[in-house]
């Protein structure tokens, strides 16, 4: 469950946004008579991207007709419905303990035999689509997964605008670890700094002490701090995602050295060819649901390159003379033939 204020700005996220992106979705169905797409607090980001909704918890399905209002059908009380109301850009909401069902039914209720493609079909939970099959039998399913992460690429104004603004709180709030001494203190010290910038929710980790292992942790306790020891924040704003990475080392500054490599590999993407070169990395991204999405990485078997005009979150760990760095930040990826930038 989300602990964060989720409020919906138009100044932000105007109308205008969310109508453009649903044209250019609608001008990619062919012949598909609907789309289906499911959301909940782990994969928030397709009807996000569409209409500004993103749950606290439970669950919704948005019917996405060829012509016509979107409909968000939601397995929450009526007592929900004006905050709905208030942060969504939806013709109706309708309130359902099971989802599929409804959302199936308003199709069939307009054609029988209506194709319907349902975008990140993989993910859609076994009960949800028998629940679909039950109230249309008749409606022809099919994954419409790539079809929903062509039309999101590249990212509209709007998107990197809030990417920028979500990279600036994890930066900001990042900054205030040094003058922490505790792991705990550390937590709630960025966790704190990024709330009150106006963070929706905030994950951090930390990478207690570099000299014996790498890996990040959620702190549990009070874990002792090394010299060098990294930090993560995991920010979301208004629905955008990042993740950025600092390492503090208490016997002075990071290598500019490092910092430099950093940028340089990222500059290439989508190559990854220099970020092959550093000791490990991870490039994450929103293609369909998922916020941030494993892309391609040291351990990521069928990479996903990310495409020009593309946001996403790259993660690195640099050996400096046997001493390893972990950085990471947030990017957009050029336009063909141009490098790749960092959002500081």
């Amino acid at each position: 469950m989300r602990r964060g204020l989720i409020a919906r700005s138009k100044t932000e996220l105007p109308d205008a946004v969310f109508d453009a992106r649903l044209e250019r979705l609608r001008a990619a169905m062919g012949e598909l008579d609907a789309l289906l797409i499911y959301t909940n607090n782990t994969r928030p980001a397709a009807v996000s991207w569409l209409t500004g909704f993103i749950p606290y918890w439970s669950e919704a399905m948005l019917v996405v007709p060829r012509d016509g209002l979107l409909v968000l059908v939601v397995a929450l009380t009526f007592r929900v419905k004006p905050w709905i109301e208030r942060t969504s850009r939806v013709a109706e909401v309708i309130h359902a303990p099971r989802v599929g069902i409804e959302a199936a039914r308003l199709i069939a209720g307009r054609r029988t035999d209506a194709a319907v493609g349902v975008v990140d079909l993989d993910h859609l939970s076994v009960g949800i689509a028998d629940d679909i099959s039950e109230a249309g039998p008749r409606l022809a399913m099919s994954d419409a997964s790539d079809l929903f992460a062509m039309v999101r690429t590249p990212a509209d104004p709007a998107e990197i605008m809030l990417t920028a603004r979500a990279s600036a709180i994890a930066a900001t709030a990042l900054s205030r670890i040094e003058r922490r001494d505790g792991a705990s203190e550390i937590v709630a010290a960025v966790e704190g700094d990024a709330r009150s910038n106006g963070a929706e929710e905030v994950y951090v980790a930390i990478a207690p002490d570099l000299a014996r292992d790498a890996r990040f942790q959620r702190i549990e306790g009070e874990p002792a701090l090394g010299r060098r020891f990294a930090v993560r924040a995991s920010v979301a704003y208004k629905g955008s995602w990042v993740r950025r990475v600092v390492t503090v080392d208490r016997d002075g500054a990071v290598s500019d050295g490092a910092k430099a490599d950093f940028a340089d590999a990222i500059a290439r993407l989508p190559s990854d060819r220099a970020l092959s070169q550093l000791s490990s990395f991870l490039v994450e991204g929103c293609r369909i649901a998922q916020p941030l999405e494993a892309l391609m990485g040291s351990r990521i078997a069928a990479p996903r390159p990310p495409v020009a005009g593309a946001v996403v979150s790259v993660q690195a760990a640099i050996d400096l003379e046997g001493r390893p760095i972990l950085l990471g930040a947030p990017a957009l990826i050029g336009a063909s033939g141009e490098a790749a930038s960092i959002f500081q």
